[in-house]
C-alpha cells in the first residue's frame, strides 16, 4: 500500500509527488508515458504577472519548478519593472524540451517516488473513503490517499472547425472513465475549454518586420540556489507584432467555421486567454491585437505564435498568419486547436484540496478549473503536502490570502468556485505588497522546513539572508550621512534637500530618487548583491507594508475563528436565503472564509458570530 498515489504526471503531479516523497511518504506517480512528464503543450514559458510569484512560492516551499525554469530558460524578463514591487513578476521563456527532460529526471532521481506507466481507470471508494485506484488492466492499487492531477486529459476532445477527435494535447490518449467514477460518487463536473495557436518554422519568419523583445541583463532568478554559471549566457529574443484590419476581416468572414462559433464546443473558455476569434468578437473596437513570437527550444526550429490561439480550419489559419507583419511567408509546423475536457467544480473541495464528499481523495491542477502550468504546480505542491499530512493523521496545511498567492488562489477556488478556466492575477490579491517576488523565502520557508520539504542546511542559508537584511536595516538607521562635498553634489543631482539636515542612510534611501545601491557605494557599506533589492523594498515601502500588515491581521483574526463542521445552516434563524444556501453548499471552515463567499452578507456573518457565542456559553 502507498501513502500517497498521484494520478497524472503534469506540472501538478510532479510537485505533488516530490513533496510527498520529501515528507517521507511512500509515493507512486501514475503516468501514461514517463517521457511526457511535465510537458508544455501550450506556451513555452514559466511565470508572468502573479504566476511568476507563484513559482517563487513553490521554490520557497521546497518545490522544483523555479530551479528547473532557471536552468532551462532561453530568456529572463522581469515584467512591470517600472511599476510598484507588488506587481513585478519574473517570466522566463523556456526550452520546452529541456524543461520536460529536467522535470522527468527530478522525479526519476527522487528516491521516494515510484513511477508507474499505466492509465488509471477509476478511483475506488469503500465506506465513503477513497482507498485507491483501478488501472485499465483491472489491477487494484491501494493507497491511504489519492491525488488526481489529470490536467486536460479527462474526457478530452481536440477541436478544429468541424473536426472533433477524442484525444488529449499533442494527440495523447485521453481517459474517458475517470470522470465517470468521480460523478458516480457524487462529484459535480463541468466542461471547460482552452486552446493553443500555430507553431511556425523560425527560419520562415521575417523578424525585420517585428519589434525585438530582449531579455534582461543580469536577470533576476526564480531560485536563490541557481548558480548564475548554469543559466543561459546568450539569451534568445522574443518579438512583438500585431494583427490588423485585414486579419480581423478574414476571421469575421470565417467565424462560422470556428469550432466555438459553429456550436461544436460545449465547454467554457478562458476569459483572460481567449482565442483570436473570441478577441475579435468581444473587442471589436480594437484596431489590432498584440502577437508575440516566442522560441520553443534550442533543439527546435519552431516559434510559438502567442496570442493567436484558434480553432478555425487550417487553411483559414494560413490566411490569418500571412496578414501579420513578419509572417507573410511563414511555414506552419503545427496548426492551432481548441481542447475541451472535464473538470470538477472546486467549490466541492476543502481548502486543503481534499474532496468534501470523498475523504482521502485530493485534486490539483487544471482538474480544479484553473489554467496555467504555474497554478497547477502551486496546487500540486499543496495537495502533496496535505495528502501526506492526511496519511500521517495530521492537520492540514492551509495558506492564508495574506501569506501567498497560492493561498489567494485556493481560497478563491474553494470559496467562490469558477465557471471558466481560472487565472491568477495580481488584482485578485488584496495584500499584494506583502506577496512579492523578493520576500517569498521569508514568507514560506519556515513552513517548508518544519514539514521536511527543505533541508536544515538550505534553511540555515535562508535564515542567514533574512538576518542579514534585518541587521543591515537596523545598522543604517544609526549611520549619519556625512556633509562632504561629494554628498552635497550627489543629493543636488537628485534634487533632494541635504545641507541643512542631518539624515541617516536609512532616511536617505527612503527618498524617491535615491537608491540603496547608490548609498552602499557612496558609504562603502557591505550587503550581498542578491539582498539589495529586497532590502530596498523593505525600506522604501515600510509605511505601506506596515499598513498592509495591520489590515492582514484583521483578516487573520477572522480566519482564526473556526466554524463547526456539523453546523446546520438550514435551521439558523434570520440567515438570508442565499446565505443559507451558499454556506450549506461550501461549508466554510472559518468565519473569514464565510465572509468571502459571494451571496453571504455582513448580516449573515453577524448572525453566525452570535450562534458561535451561544454555543460557547
Amino acid at each position: 500500500m502507498y501513502d500517497v498515489l498521484i494520478v497524472g504526471g503534469g506540472h501538478a503531479g510532479v510537485e505533488a509527488a516530490l513533496a510527498a516523497a520529501r515528507m517521507k511518504q511512500k509515493t507512486a506517480l501514475f503516468t501514461m508515458n514517463i517521457d511526457r512528464i511535465a510537458t508544455m503543450p501550450c506556451n513555452p514559458s514559466i511565470g508572468g504577472p502573479a504566476k511568476g510569484i507563484v513559482v517563487r512560492e513553490i521554490e520557497a516551499l521546497g518545490g522544483v519548478m523555479g530551479k528547473i525554469a532557471d536552468k532551462t530558460a532561453l530568456q529572463f524578463r522581469m515584467l512591470n519593472s517600472s511599476k510598484g514591487p507588488g506587481v513585478r513578476s519574473l517570466r522566463v521563456q523556456s526550452d520546452k524540451i529541456e524543461y520536460s527532460k529536467a522535470m522527468r529526471d527530478a522525479v526519476v532521481n527522487e528516491p521516494g517516488v515510484e513511477i508507474v506507466q499505466k492509465m488509471v481507470k477509476e478511483i475506488v471508494v469503500e465506506d465513503g473513503v477513497c482507498i485507491g485506484i483501478h488501472t485499465m488492466d483491472g489491477a487494484f492499487i491501494a493507497s491511504k490517499t489519492v491525488i488526481i492531477t489529470s490536467g486536460t486529459y479527462m474526457s478530452s476532445k481536440i477541436l478544429v472547425s468541424d473536426s472533433v477527435k477524442n484525444e488529449g494535447p499533442d494527440g495523447d490518449p485521453t481517459t474517458n472513465t475517470l470522470s465517470d467514477s468521480l460523478r458516480q460518487y457524487g462529484l459535480k463536473t463541468m466542461r471547460l475549454k482552452t486552446g493553443t495557436p500555430a507553431r511556425v518554422y523560425t527560419n520562415s519568419i521575417d523578424f525585420s518586420k517585428t519589434e525585438i523583445q530582449p531579455g534582461d541583463d543580469n536577470p533576476y532568478l526564480f531560485s536563490n540556489n541557481t548558480p548564475r554559471s548554469e543559466i543561459i549566457k546568450d539569451q534568445y529574443s522574443c518579438y512583438l507584432t500585431h494583427t490588423n484590419a485585414i486579419t480581423h476581416n478574414i476571421i469575421i468572414e470565417n467565424l462560422n467555421l470556428s469550432a466555438m462559433y459553429a456550436g461544436k464546443v460545449e465547454g467554457v473558455g478562458a476569459r483572460y486567454c481567449p482565442s483570436i476569434e473570441d478577441k475579435i468578437v468581444r473587442f471589436s473596437d480594437k484596431e489590432r491585437h498584440q502577437i508575440f513570437l516566442e522560441p520553443e527550444s534550442a533543439h527546435l526550429d519552431t516559434t510559438y505564435v502567442q496570442g493567436l490561439s484558434s480553432s478555425l480550419p487550417e487553411d483559414v489559419q494560413d490566411q490569418i498568419l500571412r496578414t501579420i507583419p513578419g509572417l507573410k511567408d511563414c511555414v506552419v509546423q503545427k496548426y492551432g486547436y481548441a481542447i475541451e475536457y472535464d473538470a470538477v467544480d472546486p467549490i466541492q473541495l476543502h481548502p486543503s484540496l481534499e474532496v468534501m464528499k470523498i475523504p482521502h481523495l485530493f485534486t490539483a491542477g487544471q482538474i480544479n478549473g484553473t489554467s496555467g502550468y504555474e497554478e497547477a504546480a502551486g496546487q500540486g505542491i499543496m495537495a502533496g503536502i496535505n495528502a501526506s499530512l492526511k496519511a500521517m493523521g495530521k492537520d492540514p496545511f492551509v495558506l492564508g490570502r495574506e501569506e501567498a498567492y497560492i493561498g489567494v488562489m485556493l481560497d478563491d477556488l474553494v470559496t467562490k468556485g469558477t465557471q471558466e478556466p481560472y487565472r491568477l492575477l495580481t488584482s485578485r490579491a488584496e495584500y499584494r505588497l506583502l506577496l512579492r517576488h523578493d520576500n517569498a523565502y521569508r514568507r514560506l520557508s519556515g513552513y517548508a522546513h518544519e514539514m521536511g520539504l527543505i533541508s536544515d542546511a538550505d534553511y540555515e542559508i535562508i535564515e542567514a539572508d533574512i538576518q542579514k537584511i534585518d541587521n543591515f536595516i537596523e545598522h543604517i538607521k544609526t549611520i549619519k550621512v556625512p556633509h562632504t562635498e561629494a554628498m552635497k553634489v550627489f543629493f543636488a543631482s537628485k534634487n533632494s534637500p541635504f545641507e541643512a539636515h542631518d539624515i541617516t542612510v536609512y532616511d536617505a534611501v527612503k527618498r524617491p530618487k535615491v537608491t540603496l545601491q547608490e548609498m552602499i557605494d557612496l558609504m562603502d557599506l557591505d550587503l550581498d548583491d542578491h539582498l539589495v533589492y529586497q532590502t530596498e523594498v523593505e525600506i522604501k515601502y515600510e509605511g505601506y507594508i506596515q499598513k498592509a500588515i495591520r489590515e492582514a491581521e484583521k483578516l487573520q483574526s477572522m480566519d482564526k475563528i473556526k466554524l463547526p463542521e456539523n453546523i446546520d445552516y438550514e435551521n439558523i434563524p434570520n440567515l438570508s436565503l442565499e446565505g443559507r444556501q451558499k454556506l450549506g453548499q461550501i461549508r466554510p471552515q472559518t468565519m473569514g472564509q464565510a465572509s468571502r463567499i459571494s451571496g453571504v452578507y455582513p448580516s449573515d456573518i453577524s448572525i453566525l458570530a452570535m450562534v458561535l457565542k451561544t454555543k460557547e456559553a
